[in-house]
């Protein structure tokens, strides 16, 4: 591997591209660490110091939200916007032409995707500038201060989404990915440095931590295997004569992923049951919503049963949004292709269909365990300076292995040997 890493230094366009993605990274950092006018750095720290709704949101941010900087929003914006086009994509008629109607219309969809984004950082801006206001924060002297804040993150996250779209295009890896993924690294540090320093002056048992430590290495294992793992239907396709030209009579497979909508599901699930607390923040003076906010907190009972049942859920509705059995089944047949052993037609569409329930079901378990192990590992072990949630190591991995394969074929495209092994 050390020595693929040396050769893709080696390789001028290559090295032009890794070095401008670093750069680019190095910039969004430190535009993390600037932060808006008028804030008060003792109520900001006090604020996060109680972890919750806003330690969830300030990790896609990568410590953005707790600096409350510039770009406070972080590229969440972009995400939500892109998710609710993919999914109207696949319910408005309209939408879907233009998704099938080549580059023109993706580019479309693409541009109503940005003016999503727009219309959703602003949004945000304004309920998190009301928030800061209400926590002390930020100080209550009139629209004109509120609508500069309001702006100034409006701004941060449209510069987070030129900043992925320019990585994507000159650099290596998908920009968007590698912005959250840079996001959550970078809180790796100062996590085991705080982690350490506790441990020395005994505030942390090293024989928990350790243990602590174990399970997330195993974790991360398993998220590896199963972002991996897939299920192959093969497909015969019959031999067609066309004039002297003889066609198909090839062997090929369907890949059915476990994990079929990675980590959209637990998004989705958060952003539902992350509503009812946001809600709470801005009437703290009522006690009922002060107790569904504590019902509804991480680490309850009743918050982790629900956030498991809504994964398990939103698998099965991003799955069947994302993946229509009935014209699969249309394609192969028009093309000639079939599943041995299934009649084409509706046979294939009930296998197909029949095939995809039983592998969303052990890809949705898997991804409620991971979603909620990480809180039941806190409660266990009482470590909460060392923490990642199942949401940030499904993107650490995802990503990761994603990067990793587009240098590989970059290489081998070079004649030159890849970072994995072939045996």
């Amino acid at each position: 591997m050390w020595d693929s890493l040396v050769k893709l230094f080696k390789i001028p366009d290559l090295k032009r591209k890794v070095v401008f993605t670093l750069l680019m990274l190095v910039v969004f950092r430190i535009g993390a660490h600037i932060p808006v006018p008028g804030i008060d750095p003792k109520a900001l720290a006090n604020v996060f110091s109680q972890g919750g709704l806003l330690g969830f949101l300030d990790m896609f941010a990568g410590g953005a939200l707790s600096n409350f900087s510039i770009l406070a929003l972080g590229i969440m914006p972009y995400i939500n916007s892109s998710i609710i086009m993919q999914l109207l994509t696949a319910v408005v008629p309209k939408l879907e032409e233009l998704a099938k109607s080549g580059e023109e219309g993706r580019d479309k969809i693409t541009q109503y995707t940005r003016w999503g984004t727009i219309l959703l950082a602003m949004i945000q801006g304004f309920g998190i500038t009301v928030w800061m206001e209400n926590l002390g924060v930020l100080p209550a002297v009139g629209w004109g201060y509120r609508a500069t804040i309001i702006l100034t993150l409006t701004a941060g996250s449209i510069f987070l989404m030129w900043l992925g779209d320019m990585i994507s295009d000159f650099g290596v890896g998908n920009g968007v990915s590698l912005i959250i993924f840079g996001g959550i690294v970078a809180r790796i540090a100062p996590q085991i440095v705080r982690t350490t320093s506790m441990i020395r002056v005994g505030e942390i048992n090293p024989f928990l931590f350790a243990i602590n430590l174990i399970v997330w290495i195993l974790i991360i294992a398993m998220v590896v295997e199963f972002q991996e793992a897939q299920r192959r239907i093969p497909v015969q396709y019959a031999k067609r004569v066309v004039g002297r030209r003889v066609y198909g009579g090839q062997s090929t497979h369907i890949p059915i992923r476990v994990i079929q909508g990675g980590v959209i599901p637990i998004i989705f699930a958060s952003s539902i049951l992350l509503f009812p607390a946001t809600i709470a923040q801005f009437f703290q003076g009522s006690s009922f919503m002060k107790s569904v906010a504590d019902m509804l907190s991480p680490n309850s009972a009743l918050y982790l049963s629900l956030y498991a049942a809504l994964i398990i859920f939103f698998t099965y509705f991003y799955t069947a949004v994302t993946f229509n059995p009935a014209e699969l089944a249309d394609n192969m047949k028009k093309y000639g292709g079939f599943i041995p052993g299934i009649r084409p037609g509706r046979s294939t569409v009930e296998y197909l269909d029949r095939c995809l329930s039983r592998i969303t079901l052990w890809g949705a378990i898997f991804l409620a365990f991971i979603a909620i192990i990480p809180n039941i590992l806190v409660r266990v072990t009482n470590i909460t300076t060392f923490y990642f949630g199942g949401t940030a190591i499904l993107i650490m991995v995802g990503v990761a292995i994603e990067t990793v394969r587009q240098l590989e074929a970059q290489l081998l495209m070079r004649h030159y040997e890849g970072f994995i092994r072939k045996s």
